[in-house]
C-alpha cells in the first residue's frame, strides 16, 4: 500500500511522503521488535508466552504498577493489556494484589521466573545494542539523535490529543 500524499504547498509533498514513510517504518519496527522477541523465546525454549507478555514482564521490571500505568504507557498495540496481565499471574510469572486505597486497581509485580523472562529479554536488547554499535549499524550519537525526534514527536502528538478535548 502506497501513502503517497498529493498537496499542492511547494516543499510539503516531500515532507509528508517523508512523514508517512517514517509512520509506517515505526509500525513495522514495532512488529519485527515483537517477532525479534518471539525467536529468541523460541530459541532458548520457552514457548508458553508470546512476545506482548515478555515484553510486559521487561517493561514492569522490578516496579509495581497498575494495569492502568502499562496501558497509558502504550507499549502494547493491539494486544488486550489486561488478558495479558491475567495470562502472566495465572502462569505464575507475575503477583497481583488489589490496592488497598483503591480496590478497584490491580496492582502487578513480577515473581522470581517473571525476572528470568524480564532477563532474557535485556540480554537479547544488551546483545542487539553491542552489535549495532560494534556493526557500525548506528552509534551512540544516531542513537540519540532518533531518540531526540521521536520524542518531539510523542510530544507534539500528545499536545495534538490535549488540544481536541
Amino acid at each position: 500500500m502506497s501513502m503517497e500524499l498529493q498537496v499542492s504547498a511547494p516543499g510539503t509533498k516531500g515532507f509528508m511522503n517523508s512523514y508517512l514513510e517514517a509512520l509506517a517504518l515505526v509500525e513495522r519496527l514495532h512488529r519485527l521488535l515483537l517477532d525479534v522477541i518471539k525467536d529468541e523465546f523460541e530459541r532458548v525454549g520457552v514457548l508458553e508466552i508470546n512476545a506482548v507478555q515478555a515484553l510486559l514482564l521487561f517493561n514492569i521490571g522490578d516496579h509495581e504498577v497498575t494495569a492502568g500505568e502499562l496501558k497509558s504507557r502504550g507499549y502494547y498495540q493491539g494486544s488486550n493489556v489486561s488478558y495479558n496481565l491475567k495470562k502472566l499471574v495465572e502462569m505464575g510469572y507475575m503477583h497481583h494484589q488489589r490496592c488497598e486505597i483503591d480496590r478497584r486497581s490491580v496492582r502487578v509485580k513480577l515473581t522470581p521466573r517473571g525476572r528470568e523472562i524480564r532477563d532474557t529479554v535485556a540480554e537479547l536488547f544488551s546483545r542487539h545494542a553491542e552489535g549495532l554499535q560494534s556493526r557500525g549499524v548506528i552509534g551512540a550519537e544516531g542513537i540519540e539523535e532518533i531518540t531526540g525526534s521521536l520524542r518531539r514527536v510523542e510530544r507534539y502528538w500528545t499536545d495534538q490529543i490535549r488540544y481536541i478535548y
